[in-house]
């Protein structure tokens, strides 16, 4: 008989509009990693949730089991008080205090009140090495993490890790992770599935929930699927492939991940000639070097390169987003633009989807419609009054254009899954008809089921004659959507390869300074 730390009976939760959960059943065994699978929207987030004390009892129908004792959460801190310990999606540092004093917030160890802060930053060390921010830590990327450090002049990469390391600081017997690595580098990925094996063997039970399924095929003993709200099924890894998963998060197989479709290339469409930025901290150190490049009508160009390349400082600076000095030309259509901000370059047909889609691409608190025709105001308005009428039909169009998920445009982007904000963001730009479309990192934190979505719609716009520039980190991608691929590294362009002769060695080879051309 399996020994369960967790059961979730017949979870049910509502929203206005919506019904997120619907009768979703799982068991989890202690010890082990149980990944928890679904689409974007599916209701993973809602589920966990509902486990850790973020939605209380009383506001969902169900049960839950630890131990075999039926639990009541009235809060977060009584689902830690069973040694639940949950890591969101949404980081929840405070940027202004040190590493060590957002680890140990409201656990301070003390005497008579009094804080001991040494124990706090020894203990903060420890924990510091265990997740690969110390020096004693070889292979992680970033520059050492001290106690002492503020949360805000870390890179989000570095906060996932702190946050890894503040739950461990605590008497934790089932720890959630949601999405942990959407924001990691490969080998702090290889760091935290390292830890997260070790707390297995010392009896720790996870719940990790991911759409990337080589970590969970590495690092899972089973797997639960959810769709639609509802529980599709629960098998051992050793049952399962990474096909058979997908079929069960899309209801569908998907035979190829990566639609590729034979484009025919066309006349230059986007063309920059020696563009160089500075660093916006340091003076005179230049972030970008005489870049220089063309992308062409029909089709995808890929941008590669490792952390750090200057793939994203390129393109915000080009678009008029990045807060340092550039210099350079850029030509649309042939014809040279003058680029000071993101007005101007909408203005001209030039339209990033940006990296960090929360911080730049939406504002949370207003509705699908409102961040829809925010860019293109112009469109539904007349004499500065806006046609609320408009503003609705044509986010209708582009709700059901990429197949967004929402009960109404009226919902506010805050309440949507994250695959879901990010089709709000591409209608946003859509909407602004661009003839030249930059996409960094479009598919970052969203299942393959959307990631499809997303490159047929990226295969149709480049059909219709807009440049589609591709950045991203993800090799298999970059590989299997591009027509062609420029690989960045230290602020240069260095190299530029067709696809048929492209491979992820070259790419790499490239990136780190071994490829020139």
């Amino acid at each position: 008989m399996t020994d369960f730390i967790l059961e979730m009976k017949d979870i049910c939760k509502v929203f206005p509009g919506v019904k997120a959960l619907d009768q979703v059943s799982i068991q989890v065994g202690r010890g082990e990693i149980h990944a928890i699978c679904g689409e974007n929207g599916a209701g993973k987030s809602t589920l966990i949730k509902v486990l850790s004390g973020v939605y209380p009892a009383g506001t969902y129908d169900g049960e839950i089991v630890v131990d075999g004792k039926t639990q009541s959460f009235e809060g977060i801190e009584d689902a830690e008080k069973q040694g639940i310990i949950c890591i969101h999606q949404e980081l929840a540092l405070v940027p202004e205090l040190s590493v060590g004093e957002n680890i140990f917030l409201g656990n301070q160890p003390n005497r008579l009140g009094v804080v001991k802060w040494d124990e706090i930053y020894y203990q903060t060390q420890l924990l510091l090495e265990k997740v690969g921010l110390a020096a004693s830590v070889a292979g992680s990327e970033h520059p050492v993490v001290t106690p002492d450090d503020k949360i805000k002049n870390l890179g989000i990469g570095q906060q996932q890790l702190v946050e890894i390391a503040k739950a461990l600081s605590k008497k934790t017997r089932l720890l959630i992770l949601d999405e942990p690595t959407a924001a990691l580098t490969e080998k702090e990925v290889d760091i935290l599935l390292d830890i997260l094996d070790a707390l297995r063997k010392e009896g720790v039970t996870s719940i990790y929930i991911s759409h990337k399924l080589d970590e969970v095929m590495r690092i899972a003993d089973s797997v639960t699927v959810i769709r639609d709200g509802k529980s599709i099924g629960t098998s051992g890894i050793k049952e399962l492939t990474k096909n058979k998963i997908i079929s069960m998060m899309v209801g569908r197989e998907l035979t190829n991940l990566f639609p590729r479709v034979e484009h025919t290339r066309g006349e230059v469409g986007f063309e920059v000639k020696n563009f160089s930025v500075d660093h916006p901290e340091i003076p005179g150190k230049k972030l970008i070097h005489n870049v220089s490049f063309k992308a062409y009508k029909g089709e995808i160009l890929g941008v590669s390169g490792l952390m750090g390349a200057g793939r994203t400082e390129l393109f915000s600076s080009i678009y008029g987003a990045f807060p340092a000095k550039s210099e350079g030309e850029v030509y649309i259509d042939g014809k040279r633009v003058d680029i000071k901000s993101p007005g101007d370059a909408i203005g001209h047909g030039l339209s990033l989807v940006t990296e960090d889609r929360k911080r730049y691409g939406l504002v949370l608190d207003m509705n699908i419609k409102e961040n829809t025709t925010m860019s293109s105001l112009g469109r539904v308005s007349k004499n500065a009054i806006l046609n609320e009428s408009a503003e609705v039909h044509y986010t209708n169009e582009y709700v059901q254009y990429l197949k967004t998920k929402t009960p109404s445009v009226e919902t506010r982007v805050r309440n949507l899954s994250g695959g879901n904000q990010q089709k709000v963001v591409l209608g946003k730009v859509l909407m602004t008809e661009p003839k030249v479309l930059v996409l960094d990192e479009p598919t970052r934190g969203i299942d393959v089921g959307a990631k499809y979505e997303i490159y047929k719609i990226m295969n149709m716009l480049v059909e219709e004659g807009v440049v589609v520039i591709m950045v991203s980190s993800d090799l298999e991608e970059v590989l299997g959507m591009s027509d062609r691929i420029l690989v960045m590294g230290e602020g240069k362009v260095r190299g530029e390869l067709a696809i048929d002769e492209a491979n992820q060695e070259k790419i790499m080879m490239a990136a780190t300074g071994g490829l020139q051309g």
